[in-house]
């Protein structure tokens, strides 16, 4: 059957080609809510460091290589990105990812799950790099929906997401070199079939409850926490909940309240 993380990196990729492919008249250089992105700067990120990961799998050296030209770049990552796909734009550029990311969900199926995979930091598994691959899609795909003004149906692969949200917990604080707070509070989810996901000891003085789409807006910084639905008690639950980060890199501050949301069809 192969690795599911894989099957549902595939799907969350298919779900937001086919969003971008069913809107009629697509701008893709119209600024988005994240940082001004546009759609083409999303799509290049995106497809970039899909075949990046796939790299991981074909071609280390080469990886290598490309590491080296992100890291050493003027222009930093988005400048290179930019210039990989210097030619490709629009249509064109949404057939070359969606291409790309069928070849990686490929590579990652048939891959040994705990196989140790380079990375710009330390060695991953292969399960964890595919499923950094599908957090980062649905993360810049919340940008396109929210540009398109569709509210996203999520399946419960996200569940994924939220596993990466919980293991992130020491992260958010170690990418500050602040203490780590314990215990990481209780977590309940609605997940979108309706079934319940429960993380962390019991408590009633730390707690985070609400839906698991609300979470993985919040932890992948797509949304403010205070624009979801979550309820939040207690100290530690409300100091993470203000500066989750469940991806790599630097410390990032979420967007304030009210910044991204998904606007009004017109």
């Amino acid at each position: 059957m192969g690795m599911q993380q894989a099957a549902d990196f595939r799907a969350e990729s298919a779900a937001l080609h086919s969003l971008i492919k069913s809107e009629g008249g697509v701008d893709y250089d119209a600024p988005t809510q994240f940082k001004a992105w546009s759609l083409n700067a999303v799509l290049k990120h995106l497809h970039y460091w899909n075949e990046m990961a796939g790299l991981q799998l074909t071609d280390e050296s080469e990886l290598s290589t490309r590491l080296q030209t992100v890291m050493s770049h003027k222009g930093g990552m988005r400048g290179a990105e930019a210039e990989h796909f210097s030619n490709l734009a629009g249509d064109a550029l949404l057939e070359e990812w969606r291409q790309g990311f069928e070849r990686t969900a490929d590579l990652f199926a048939d891959a040994d799950p705990k196989a140790r995979l380079r990375w710009a930091g330390p060695d991953m598994s292969a399960r964890s790099s595919i499923t950094a691959r599908l957090m980062e899609t649905w993360a810049h795909g919340q940008e396109i929906y929210d540009q398109f003004g569709v509210a996203r149906e999520n399946e419960d692969r996200i569940k994924n997401i939220v596993v990466l949200g919980v293991n992130t917990f020491g992260w958010t604080y170690k990418s500050r070199d602040e203490p780590i707070p314990e215990p990481m509070p209780y977590i309940t989810l609605n997940a979108p079939s309706g079934e319940i996901w429960v993380f962390g000891e019991e408590s009633e003085t730390d707690k985070i409850s609400g839906s698991a789409e609300a979470f993985c807006q919040t932890v992948t910084q797509t949304r403010n926490v205070a624009d979801t639905d979550l309820m939040v008690t207690g100290a530690i639950a409300n100091d993470w909940m203000s500066k989750a980060q469940c991806f790599a890199g630097p410390p990032e501050t979420p967007p304030a309240p009210g910044t991204r949301y998904t606007r009004e069809r017109v």
